[in-house]
């Protein structure tokens, strides 16, 4: 008979990535809390419907501040808390690690990471700020002695062909960073999501690095675009963005556009997602779970043919 599943708490659950993140948990049958602000007037549409979705689901809504008794008390609740904050929140990382302390109850956290793997790169000084924010909030948990696992998730898969591509502009042009030969790792935000639930509760991955590279989504702009137009049976213009322009917004754009830019000079022209062999003694999630069936980065864009998922855009500010 299987046991009690763990209770799972997530931050940040109405985000981007954060609802894929509870509809997995939800899915492998594990009781959900998502903490987020009070809904009001301001609250967009869309978080309010989401919200409701929730509930639907049979997810605990827990509304309140990220103040520490606030959270302390929900916190106490749990076995797993998993951060999915975006990156204008990142820091506040810091309270939730001094509930997690005070709690003394958590099994596993994973802290609000799911990119590159940031102690193995060192891109362009704006996105290098931005992971040092990162790399603090590791330090911490590590210092604190707090169970965790550190995830590297690479690319959200839809959000960046979505990006790359622009489907819904119906554009003939699409625009390549670099010479579109570099390898990035597209993943579809639901793989990314069950696999996160996956390691969260997993004994083997308690105090590690999980990285998710999966063999079938490693691929080059110009493989991605190529094989967009075999699909959609049209040809393309391409505008090359050259590295030398690249590294030179990154130094000239204002916040948080330079971000943006030294993200994509590090995933698309200097290949940092790939650009490191895994050892025998890195953890890959395709590896750790050979059974679950991940979508392709080919049928992604098969998705991408039926029923498009809508473009988005991430906070830096």
């Amino acid at each position: 008979m299987e046991g009690k599943k763990n209770e799972i708490l997530v931050f940040g659950g109405t985000g981007y990535i954060g609802k894929y993140i509870v509809k997995a948990s939800i899915s492998l049958g594990h009781p959900t809390l998502v903490y987020t602000r009070p809904l009001n007037v301001q609250t967009p549409h869309s978080k309010a419907q989401l919200c409701k979705e929730f509930n639907s689901m049979g997810v605990t809504l827990i509304y309140g501040e990220l103040e520490h008794d606030q959270i302390l008390a929900v916190i106490k609740q749990v076995d797993i808390v998993i951060c999915v904050l975006p990156y204008p929140q990142v820091m506040e990382q810091h309270k939730i690690i001094d509930a997690i302390k005070v709690a003394g109850n958590i099994k596993r956290f994973l802290p609000s990471e799911f990119g590159v793997e940031e102690d193995r790169v060192k891109p362009l000084p704006p996105f290098q700020a931005f992971l040092e924010k990162k790399r603090n909030i590791r330090r911490e948990i590590e210092a604190a002695g707090i169970p965790y696992t550190f995830v590297s998730a690479s690319c959200y898969g839809a959000y960046f062909v979505n990006y790359l591509l622009r489907p819904y502009e119906k554009k003939i042009d699409i625009t390549i960073y670099g010479n579109g030969e570099t390898k990035a790792v597209l993943n579809y935000e639901e793989d990314i999501a069950m696999y996160t639930i996956k390691v969260a509760n997993d004994p083997r991955t308690c105090n590690r690095v999980v990285i998710y590279r999966p063999s079938k989504n490693i691929i080059s702009q110009n493989e991605l675009i190529s094989l967009w137009e075999q699909k959609c049976g049209q040809n393309f213009r391409k505008d090359v963005v050259p590295e030398e322009e690249i590294v030179n917004l990154s130094q000239t754009l204002p916040p948080p556009h330079n971000i943006l830019v030294s993200i994509l000079h590090s995933i698309f022209v200097r290949g940092d997602l790939v650009n490191f062999e895994l050892g025998e003694n890195d953890l890959e999630a395709s590896k750790l779970y050979p059974d679950y069936n991940y979508t392709s980065i080919d049928q992604l864009l098969d998705i991408f043919l039926a029923n498009p998922p809508a473009p988005a855009s991430a906070a830096f500010e």
